[in-house]
């Protein structure tokens, strides 16, 4: 189920998760895209997504398209509970360039989108709030039970205003379509849209132990809710019973002429199906390795020592993890500048402390105990301190203890967005002498690192614009 509940006979999950609705009988489900939106940005008075968010938006409601479509088709009941429309832009990845060096700019074309594409129905929702409705004739016969126990919970949140909408469920005043049922004509499935519920309303909620917990009027809750859905599944199931199609009437003597090219067609739409989604795992692929490098902003533990790997290849040093029989370093890197060891922190909601450089001072003396190495190796933190927290708004990364003990060890320290800034700079742009300035900042610094500024690139100013509509 996509909506959640105080039971364990239910099971939730997110809208950015891939999973298949055909694991189950019934499916609840809300087009609640509240996660993908960062409000920070706007165009036209609506959230702007940024690049990645409107891919993964585009790929989530894909992905809910398809799923829910397939669950109707394979006999499944799917109820949409209709929440808010939600509008927003996303990014087309077309741009228009004008002007020329550093006043080149650049227009992001982008396109509205909503939350409801998901939706493999023509119901064309638009906003619109109340909560006095009645059931028509066509919904008494499946929802009556449910809308009895339910209505009260309920209140319309957008108007169905799609051409030939199968209305269940209308306004009290202007009888405008505020839920409807799709049967499917090749099975007992159907897609039964209805007004929307607050599934984490007050009453259902409490605090113990600094955190929030199902009251026992939550349960009693779900326990009808799973009755009322459980009866509908039930009733489309006796409308929907047909006799399975024998063996002998798929004979070609009985097949239409139709049939055989719609198969044909059918077959080579598959083929063309496979080499696309070989293509798409192979670019998704492409796409986790790209974005490993936003790891050095939010990330811990290995996944942040891999992104740190990534990083300093990109500035010039060779680089890779080191361990044997004796010891295990975080990073070893080298360019024709010096020989480097680092060590790696991430801190939820602290500065990165003293304790950390102790790991390093071992680190570089097991190192010079090695018969291949002649002299001790500049000592590197990396530190990515309130890791959680938006680049801009961090406190200090590293403790005053940190600074005057990195100053004794001569230990250079690198706040891990910092690094990103530079390294993302030389991902996009081949800049070897910006590159081995960065390099010499690491080597030459003890305390806190200072990257040189990021060069203006052209095309730095943009600005966003819709998508003609001709």
């Amino acid at each position: 189920m996509a909506v959640e509940l105080a039971t364990d006979d239910v099971e939730y999950c997110d809208f950015d998760s891939d999973t298949s609705l055909l694991d189950w009988d019934i499916v609840l489900f809300k087009p609640a895209i509240d996660e993908f939106i960062d409000y920070s940005s706007h165009f036209q008075g609506k959230p702007s997504l940024s690049d990645s968010s409107s891919f993964r938006l585009k790929e989530r409601v894909e992905h809910w398209r398809r799923e829910i479509k397939d669950a109707v088709e394979s006999g499944k009941t799917v109820i949409v509970f209709l929440a808010d429309l939600n509008l927003v832009y996303i990014d087309t990845d077309r741009r228009e360039y004008s002007g020329t060096g550093r006043n080149q700019k650049t227009t992001r074309i982008v396109s509205e989108y909503d939350n409801y594409q998901c939706i493999p129905a023509n119901i064309s929702p638009v906003k619109a709030k109340g909560s006095a409705m009645r059931i028509t004739p066509r919904g008494s016969e499946l929802i009556a039970s449910y809308w009895k126990e339910f209505e009260k919970h309920s209140k319309y949140k957008v108007i169905l205003s799609g051409d030939k909408v199968p209305t269940c469920i209308t306004t009290k005043s202007g009888e405008k379509s505020v839920g409807a049922i799709y049967k499917s004509k090749n099975s007992s499935g159907a897609l039964i849209f209805l007004p929307d519920i607050d599934f984490y309303d007050d009453a259902f909620l409490e605090g113990k132990d600094d955190r929030q917990v199902w009251t026992e009027e939550a349960r009693v809750f779900a326990s009808k809710m799973l009755k009322a859905v459980v009866a509908i599944d039930k009733t489309l199931e006796k409308e929907g019973e047909s006799t399975p199609e024998p063996e002998w009437v798929k004979d070609e003597q009985y097949e239409l002429d139709k049939e055989s090219k719609v198969k044909a067609s059918l077959l080579k739409t598959e083929e063309r199906l496979e080499k696309l989604q070989s293509q798409k795992g192979k670019l998704l692929e492409e796409l986790r390795d790209l974005s490993r490098l936003r790891s050095l902003l939010y990330e811990k533990g290995k996944p942040l020592e891999h992104s740190i790997i990534d990083a300093l290849s990109i500035i010039g040093f060779t680089a890779e993890q080191y361990h044997d029989t004796e010891s295990e370093f975080d990073v070893v890197f080298e360019s024709k500048e010096g020989r480097l060891i680092g060590e790696a922190e991430g801190k939820d909601n602290k500065p990165i402390n003293i304790d950390k450089l102790r790991q390093l001072e071992m680190n570089i003396h097991e190192d010079l105990e090695r018969d291949e190495v002649d002299k001790p190796a500049k000592a590197v933190l990396f530190g990515n301190a309130f890791r959680l927290e938006p680049v801009g708004s961090r406190s200090e990364p590293f403790t005053a203890k940190c600074k005057s003990a990195a100053v004794r060890s001569s230990t250079a320290l690198v706040f891990t967005p910092d690094l990103f800034r530079v390294a993302r700079y030389l991902s996009n742009k081949k800049d070897a002498r910006f590159a081995a300035r960065c390099r010499k900042a690491i080597l030459k610094t003890t305390e806190l690192v200072v990257f040189p500024e990021v060069p203006e690139q052209p095309g730095t100013h943009s600005e966003d614009v819709a998508e003609s509509k001709t």
